[in-house]
């Protein structure tokens, strides 16, 4: 059974995985645990477009999709 407080991905998305953002998280800091590079956070920004407005502005309990 899916958790019902997990945004539903776009239709046509493949969301691999999630992320609940964490207290002093920052999307640079996520893409760098991710994928190594922290300048690749904008995938995950626009993977999220959906619940994310400014790329600045998360707040912890948000998830996230990782692609």
């Amino acid at each position: 059974m899916s958790d019902p407080n997990t945004p539903l991905p776009p239709e046509g998305w493949d969301a691999t995985q999630w992320y609940e953002v964490q207290r002093g998280d920052s999307l640079w800091k996520i893409a760098q645990h991710f994928y190594g590079d922290g300048s690749l956070y904008t995938k995950i920004f626009e993977a999220n477009r959906d619940v994310l407005k400014n790329p600045d502005l998360i707040h912890p309990g948000q998830k996230l999709r990782i692609p």
